[in-house]
């Protein structure tokens, strides 16, 4: 998901940094769910070494350029991430709708990754404008697949 996802991000122009959400960031918290994103976070790394992937990072670290010289300074990625990678559906999902809802900034997604097709999704919630977005984000993948033959 972290490759795709940076795959995506670099097709929309984006620089990609991503940041592997957790609770805990570097080696600050120990437990099954920070090890698995610290698993994953070396997987990515080591099939794509090209790609700027870190993890474990908290939300803050990964997007406060302050917080994340703070909490982990040698990082490539805190404090300027570009992709977040949630480490579950349940926590993606409720993030991505509490920020699009409550900060009024424009979300597109959420963005399918890892399938062989593009078929995105649609919240029963959503607007025209998540429409017309997921439509046009769906016709890109589309292109960049069929020019990636």
């Amino acid at each position: 998901i972290a490759i795709s996802s940076a795959e995506t991000a670099q097709m929309m122009g984006i620089e990609a940094r991503v940041a592997m959400l957790s609770y805990s960031t570097g080696q600050s918290g120990a437990g099954d769910d920070v090890d698995l994103v610290r698993e994953a976070t070396q997987i990515a790394q080591k099939q794509r070494p090209d790609l700027l992937i870190d993890g474990p990072l908290q939300y803050d670290a990964a997007i406060d350029s302050a917080v994340g010289k703070r909490k982990s300074p040698n990082s490539p990625v805190a404090g300027q991430a570009t992709v977040f990678i949630f480490p579950d559906l349940n926590t993606g999902n409720n993030t991505y709708k509490a920020v699009q809802r409550s900060s009024g900034a424009v979300a597109v997604g959420p963005v399918l990754q890892g399938l062989n097709k593009p078929v995105n999704d649609l919240s029963r919630g959503c607007t025209v404008t998540d429409i017309v977005n997921t439509v046009a984000i769906t016709a890109i993948q589309a292109i960049e697949g069929q020019a990636g033959r």
